[in-house]
C-alpha cells in the first residue's frame, strides 16, 4: 500500500468506512482487560478521539504478543471496522493482525489520565502524546495555516528574513550574540569581533521587520513568519526566549491601512479557529478556558474600535477605577490600563494610535505634532495589547532625527537609510506573537504550553 492510500484514525471517524479490513497505526492510550474480551484505545495523533480495539477471547488466543500490549506501545493493526455498540463511538475495530512496532516500558511516564502541566514541561518530548498538548499543537499547525492562507488571499509575498542580525532593532539590548568564541575552550580566544565569523557583531534577529520593509519596497506587500529571540531574564507565564512572530510590511501605505489590515488579520484567525478548528476549540472551552468560544466568538463579530493615545489617557483619568499607577500623558500603558480599556470601557477589542515619540521605536513616523508618532496597538478582553505596528519614518532626514534622539548608531543602518534616499514610500507593517495569539485563542494562561519545546532562562534541555 502507498503510503498516501493510508488512513488516518481522524478519516476512518470521518468517513465510518464499515465492513472494511483496514490497516491503522498508532499509540496505545490505555489497555483493559477482563476474562472475556480487552479494550485498546489507540490513538495515532491525528484528531483527539480514540480507537477502540476490541478483541474477543477467541481472537486473544490468535494474537501472541498480546500480553506485550500496554500504554505507549506503537501497534500496527489490521482488521474490520464495525458499528460500535458503545455510547459516544460510531465505529471499533476488530483485528486479524496485530503488530508490536515498539514496546514501552513498565515505567512509561504518561501511565495517569491526568498530569500537571508543570509536571508535563519536565518531559516536553513526551507531552504531545497527551489529549492536551495533542489538540494543541494540532491547533498550532492549522492557526499556522490559516496565517498563510489569509496573506496568500490577500496578495501578500511569503518572504524569510535572516536569524542573525547585526542590529537590535527593537533598542533592547536583551539579545543573544552569535560567536564562534567558544566560552568552553580550554583556553578560550578573547572575543575580538573584527576576527569573528561575520567580521562584526552579531546577534539573533529580535525582529524580521527591518529586512521585510526592503522587500516590501521591492515586492508591494510582504510577510515573515518565522523565529525570534529574547535574552530577556523573566520567567513570566507570558515571556519566552525564542518564539515566532508574524510580520506583515505594505508600501503605499499609511497607518489607516495598517489598522484595516490588522482588524481582517485578527478576525480571521478568530473566525478560523471557530469554523475550522471545532474539536479543538470545543476542548478549549470544556477543559481549559470555560466561556472561550463566546470571547473569540464576540471578537470575531466586534467592531473594533479607534481611538488616540491622548483620548485613552482621557478616559482613564476620568474613571472611577483606583488603578496602581495613575495614567499621565507621556507614560507607557499598563496592562492594568489596556485590560480597562478593552473590558471596560470599550467591551471590545480597540486600536490605540498615535503614541509619544518617546515610548516608540527609532523607525516609526514621526507626525506633524512632533511629539507624537503614527503607531498603533490592539488591546483586547483578557489581555490587553496583543498586536503593535506602525507607519514606518519613510523621510530620510527625519529617520536620521529619530536615531540620534534615540542613539541608534547610523552606520550599523546604513542600508536600511538607503532604502529612505531615492525611491522612498509610505509603508506601514505590524508585530503579532505567533504564541501570544496562540493563548488568546485557546485560553492558555501559560507560554511555554502552546510552543512544542520552550525555550526559558535556564530552560533549554529538549
Amino acid at each position: 500500500m502507498s503510503f498516501f492510500d493510508r488512513k488516518s484514525i481522524r478519516q476512518l471517524f470521518e468517513q465510518r468506512p464499515t465492513n472494511e479490513t483496514l490497516t491503522v497505526r498508532g499509540w496505545v492510550r490505555t489497555v483493559r482487560a477482563s476474562k472475556n474480551v480487552t479494550f485498546i484505545e489507540l490513538n495515532d495523533g491525528s484528531t483527539l478521539t480514540n480507537l477502540q480495539i476490541v478483541i474477543g477471547a477467541g481472537e486473544a488466543e490468535k494474537i501472541q504478543n498480546l500480553k506485550y500490549v500496554q500504554t505507549g506501545a506503537s501497534l500496527i493493526v489490521t482488521g474490520k471496522i464495525t458499528h460500535s455498540q458503545a455510547k459516544g463511538q460510531p465505529i471499533e475495530m476488530i483485528p486479524e493482525q496485530l503488530e508490536i512496532a515498539g514496546e514501552a516500558l513498565p515505567e512509561y511516564p504518561l501511565q495517569k489520565k491526568r498530569h500537571s502541566f508543570e509536571y508535563l514541561r519536565e518531559i516536553a518530548h513526551l507531552r504531545p502524546r497527551t489529549n492536551t498538548f495533542g489538540v494543541m499543537n494540532r491547533f498550532r499547525s492549522k492557526i499556522a495555516w490559516c496565517i498563510h492562507e489569509f496573506f496568500r488571499a490577500h496578495d501578500f509575498y511569503y518572504i524569510h528574513s535572516p536569524i542573525i542580525s547585526n542590529n537590535d532593532a527593537e533598542g533592547a539590548g536583551e539579545v543573544f550574540h552569535v560567536s564562534t568564541f567558544s566560552p568552553y575552550e580550554t583556553s578560550p580566544r578573547k572575543p575580538d569581533p573584527v576576527n569573528d565569523f561575520f567580521g562584526l557583531p552579531t546577534v539573533l534577529t529580535v525582529t524580521g521587520q527591518l529586512q521585510a520593509e526592503a522587500l516590501a519596497l521591492a515586492l508591494g506587500n510582504v510577510y515573515t513568519f518565522g523565529p525570534t529571540f529574547r535574552a530577556e531574564n523573566s520567567n513570566t507565564a507570558r515571556h519566552l526566549s525564542e518564539f515566532w512572530m508574524i510580520e506583515p510590511e505594505m508600501a503605499f501605505a499609511d497607518l489607516d491601512d495598517d489598522l484595516e489590515v490588522i482588524e481582517a488579520f485578527v478576525r480571521a484567525q478568530c473566525r478560523f479557529a471557530l469554523d475550522e478548528c471545532t474539536e479543538e476549540m470545543a476542548f478549549f472551552d470544556q477543559w481549559i478556558a470555560k466561556g472561550r468560544l463566546e470571547l473569540i466568538r464576540k471578537i470575531a463579530d466586534s467592531k473594533f474600535q479607534r481611538i488616540t493615545y491622548t483620548e485613552a489617557i482621557d478616559i482613564l483619568s476620568k474613571a472611577t477605577v483606583t488603578f496602581e499607577q495613575k495614567p499621565e500623558w507621556g507614560m507607557d500603558l499598563k496592562t492594568e490600563h489596556e485590560r480597562f480599556l478593552a473590558e471596560k470601557h470599550f467591551n471590545g477589542p480597540v486600536f490605540v494610535t498615535d503614541y509619544p515619540f518617546e515610548l516608540k521605536a527609532f523607525y516609526m513616523k514621526v507626525n506633524d505634532d512632533r511629539k507624537t508618532v503614527a503607531a498603533v496597538d490592539l488591546l483586547v478582553p483578557e489581555v490587553g495589547e496583543i498586536v503593535g505596528g506602525s507607519q514606518r519614518e519613510h523621510r530620510y532626514d527625519m529617520l536620521i532625527e529619530s536615531m540620534e534622539k534615540k542613539h541608534v548608531p547610523c552606520d550599523v543602518l546604513e542600508w536600511y537609510l538607503d532604502l529612505r534616499k531615492d525611491t522612498t514610500t509610505p509603508h506601514a507593517g505590524f508585530g503579532l506573537g505567533f504564541e501570544r495569539m496562540l493563548m488568546y485563542l485557546s485560553g492558555m494562561q501559560n507560554i511555554r504550553d502552546v510552543i512544542p519545546f520552550p525555550r526559558t532562562p535556564k530552560n533549554c534541555k529538549f
